[in-house]
């Protein structure tokens, strides 16, 4: 079982096309949504009494929910614009709500997870929380833009803590304070992390283990709709994947970044979660021979 910690959130994003508001998202639902395509995922979240039913009902056709609890009355919400090319976000509002004095618990079914990924949170409570689990076998996290210049010092603490460290390129070179990716991520491997994946957007990811760099070019797309939850979805679907296989072999490390990198191309020719919600195992598997004859040389 895995089991993903993070946030559920009702959204506000706004594309040059549509603008949608209310919106399921969150970066645990992304990434525990996209994970359940690969094992048994169990989320730990929390959400307000305004979180709709049939949201509700989404998540539990996919999702274990003993550990999402409902914690006061409004759910945590994000409002944010992208540009006219899609490849910049501006946050226009970030409220906490019931993220701002939840206590997360972990149901004793989760305790026994040996797969844990740490979604966009609080770094202090990620890395409380990972110590409750008995019988670890691979962590990994992700941070953004907010946890970096708020708590600096815990998300370093975080990342000493885990196994594998998620982040996009610009938040890596604001975390470090390096502008080359192979000095950020020997600064990130330095501070205890085994692995550090950089994502790069519509330009895929690169992996960095000891002396390995492993490039992985993202799945090359006619249209993007909505890149929101693009990298969730990425982080979700690599780690689902290594549950899957329950192995954190190189060669299996390889093909979930791959898995992450196909997942995360469906994610954004879907507004929200519907590029996720409606995908198949049959359309994984098909773009994944796609991609690798794209890659083959």
């Amino acid at each position: 079982m895995l089991t993903v910690f993070g946030s559920a959130a009702l959204d506000t994003i706004r594309t040059p096309k549509k603008t949608l508001k209310g919106v399921l998202g969150g970066a645990a639902v992304f990434a525990a949504i996209s994970a359940s395509n690969f094992t048994k995922t169990g989320m730990i979240a929390a959400v307000g009494r305004d979180f709709p039913k049939r949201y509700h009902n989404i998540l539990s056709k996919r999702l274990d929910l003993q550990g999402m609890t409902v914690a006061g009355n409004k759910t945590f919400c994000y409002d944010g614009i992208y540009d006219k090319t899609l490849s910049t976000r501006k946050t226009l509002k970030t409220v906490l709500n019931v993220l701002e004095k939840f206590k997360p618990k972990v149901p004793e079914e989760y305790k026994k997870s040996k797969f844990i990924y740490l979604a966009n949170n609080d770094p202090k409570q990620n890395t409380t929380l990972l110590k409750e689990f008995d019988n670890v076998k691979f962590s990994m996290c992700d941070t953004i833009d907010f946890w970096i210049s708020t708590k600096q010092k815990a998300v370093i603490k975080m990342i000493g803590s885990v196994d594998a460290v998620v982040i996009n390129d610009e938040e890596a070179k604001i975390l470090t304070k390096e502008h080359n990716l192979v000095k950020c991520a020997k600064k990130m491997m330095d501070w205890g992390a085994r692995y550090v994946i950089i994502k790069k957007g519509e330009h895929g990811s690169l992996m960095f283990f000891e002396d390995v760099v492993f490039p992985s070019p993202g799945f090359s797309l006619d249209d993007v709709l909505d890149p929101t939850g693009a990298g969730d979805s990425f982080a979700g679907a690599m780690i689902g994947y290594l549950a899957k296989k329950n192995s954190t072999k190189m060669s299996e490390i390889k093909k979930a970044i791959v898995y992450g990198n196909v997942v995360g191309s469906f994610a954004v020719e879907g507004y929200g979660l519907d590029g996720l919600l409606r995908l198949k195992q049959s359309d994984i598997s098909k773009r994944v021979r796609l991609y690798e004859r794209m890659v083959r040389f």
